[in-house]
């Protein structure tokens, strides 16, 4: 049984393109739209390819109109492309993010499976380090085989007690120094972490040809070119910027975001909270 694992596509269909793994079976993590210039044929790939699709913050705020707010960073381009993923996207895609569910427990080849966007405990917005005993406190309780899990666009594997905890990292925006997509592959219970070249000057071109403001198309062009957010000198600088708390253009939990989520507010990328979290517990081959 050959598994593909997919997570924050962040409506970049170049970058998805790239992934041509051979696989029975697909699986994504959630944050399909945001950021990126075409979230429908990403939406469309998702539909076609996978069995089963959580839903992560930046969908839920799409998919739910919540506005947002940010005059820097990541939070400043969720605003600047939420405006523009929300013109492309059509009604039934917008039903479709909305009643993705936040969780899954899947049996795939007699190993039990949680897929969630980002953590068990808060699926949508809680920030993990990647430490194993951060990740047993999040397992307590949980008999499962496997953990995928997405939201940070930090790719790893790790073992927390008999749980194997993998981040297949993000196939549509990098923040590490590295513009390539990451994905997954468990394969007979190996798992590898792959990353693939993709065709960023394509992505550039398809952000242009947005409506987002010019300096969000600049900041975009930076990220996916150097694979890192580099802050423009005429936005201001986060609060945590000038206290020492960022490194090399980063939050000091590595993702350019504040430990409760996505460098915004409490609840993660300027949000509201589910009242109904919509897990949903299916077994699949």
């Amino acid at each position: 049984m050959r598994i593909l694992i997919v997570s924050d596509i962040h409506a970049n269909p170049a970058a998805l393109a790239a992934v041509r793994e051979p696989h029975d079976v697909c699986l994504c993590l959630g944050d399909l739209v945001e950021y990126g210039p075409s979230p429908t044929p990403c939406l469309a790939w998702v539909r076609e390819h996978a069995k089963h699709t959580v839903r992560g913050n930046h969908d839920h705020g799409v998919a739910q109109g919540v506005d947002v707010q940010g005059v820097s960073g990541f939070r400043y381009l969720t605003m600047a492309s939420r405006q523009s993923t929300a013109t492309q996207l059509g009604a039934d895609d917008r039903r479709y993010l909305a009643r993705l569910p936040t969780s899954v427990m899947t049996t795939i080849g007699g190993k039990r499976f949680l897929l969630v966007h980002a953590s068990p405990r808060d699926p949508l917005d809680e920030y993990v380090p990647t430490d194993p005993a951060a990740w047993a406190a999040q397992l307590n309780g949980l008999r499962v085989d496997y953990l995928c899990v997405g939201h940070t666009h930090q790719q790893f594997t790790l073992a927390a007690g008999g749980t194997t905890v993998v981040n297949p990292g993000s196939i549509g925006l990098q923040r590490d120094g590295d513009p390539r997509a990451r994905y997954a592959v468990i394969d007979d219970d190996k798992v590898e972490l792959k990353r693939a070249e993709y065709d960023v000057d394509k992505t550039i071109a398809a952000v242009h040809a947005t409506d987002m403001s010019p300096l969000a198309k600049r900041m975009l062009a930076d990220v996916y070119r150097t694979g890192r957010y580099v802050h423009p000198p005429e936005l201001p600088l986060p609060p945590a910027m000038t206290n020492g708390a960022y490194k090399n253009g980063y939050h000091a939990n590595g993702n350019g975001h504040s430990v409760n989520g996505n460098g915004h507010s409490a609840n993660g990328n300027g949000h509201a909270k589910p009242t109904d979290t919509g897990n949903k517990n299916t077994d699949a081959a």
